[in-house]
């Protein structure tokens, strides 16, 4: 496993920041979701400027959202910044970051999506962080299990999942460091400065509106790379409001599409995992290590107690 460490757990009293560092968001989409962080787990949320702002599609300019994020990285006081929506903007900026400050003081980056960027970087870095819901989703339909699965990570309770069999699911077992996260912004940063290995991982993957050719063509991309080859397992999220040709149609569907590309290696590989753009959307440790099984039964996957090094 490549060294990863562990930025400290919080605890109630802590205060983590919120911004919205990809697209524009309403802030009275984010009152549930702060009051959730403050009344219900006990901690203080600094707000950051991109909340209530608006650049075209973006919820400020590159520049301002990059000064956002920096200044929540540059504050030791904060313990975490969760974003609050991602959409598209990550990448624009992900480069610019200076991270000088967050390897003195480690804190956990939360969010999913675009947010996959950041997560990427900071396991590059050699940290972990958590792929889970956003200020904005975490009091959606549906989101309740997510949302304590994401208190759990947090506060340093690791999680179990237990997911039903699936008949494209492979069986086997594997216990090995878990990376992934949205499949667009994988297969984006592949040859950048934010991809990331996947050799002897098991990577999870997830995405929403995007056509079932585009959903093989990113297959394809991973598959060419080499990010497939050596996995130690593969976790298939939700993929969701996919689109098909009008005709012909493509002719498969998603799952399909994923196990074709995967059908030649051996390594377990489970499918309809709660991790993606719906509701049940629960935290994954990007980085951390985790008991991966599956069988006739079904899928477990397992965190592993980590020490934190801070």
């Amino acid at each position: 496993m490549n060294p990863i460490q562990f930025p400290a757990f919080l605890k109630p009293g802590d205060r983590i920041g919120v911004v919205a560092p990809a697209s524009i968001v309403k802030y009275e989409d984010l009152v549930a979701g702060i009051r959730l962080f403050t009344a219900q787990w006990g901690l203080e949320v600094v707000e950051g400027t991109t909340l209530r702002s608006a650049y075209n599609q973006f919820s400020a300019t590159d520049e301002d959202r990059l000064n956002d994020v920096q200044q929540m990285l540059d504050d030791h006081s904060v313990k975490a910044i969760i974003a609050a929506r991602g959409g598209y903007g990550c990448s624009r900026i992900v480069d610019g970051l200076n991270f000088d400050q967050f390897l003195e003081n480690p804190k956990w980056i939360v969010g999913f999506s675009d947010l996959t960027a950041f997560l990427s970087r900071t396991y590059q870095l050699g940290f972990a962080s958590i792929h889970a819901p956003m200020a904005k989703t975490i009091t959606c339909v549906g989101a309740e299990t997510a949302a304590e699965s994401l208190r759990q990570m947090l506060f340093g309770e690791m999680p179990e999942y237990a997911v039903a069999g699936h008949a494209l699911n492979r069986h086997g077992q594997a216990t090995a460091q878990v990376v992934g996260g949205n499949l667009c912004l994988l297969a984006h940063m592949i040859g950048s400065a934010t991809d990331i290995d996947t050799d002897g991982k098991i990577l999870f993957i997830e995405d929403i509106n995007e056509y079932l050719y585009n959903l093989d063509r990113m297959m394809i991309q991973l598959k060419r790379s080499g990010k497939l080859s050596r996995l130690a397992g593969l976790v298939v999220g939700q993929f969701t409001d996919m689109k098909d040709n009008n005709s012909p149609t493509f002719g498969k569907d998603s799952d399909e599409i994923i196990a074709e590309h995967v059908a030649e290696f051996n390594y377990p590989v489970c499918f309809n995992f709660p991790v993606g753009h719906v509701g049940d959307n629960r935290a994954m440790g990007v980085g951390m290590p985790a008991a991966f099984s599956v069988s006739e039964n079904g899928a477990r996957l397992q965190f592993l107690p980590v020490s934190t090094a801070v």
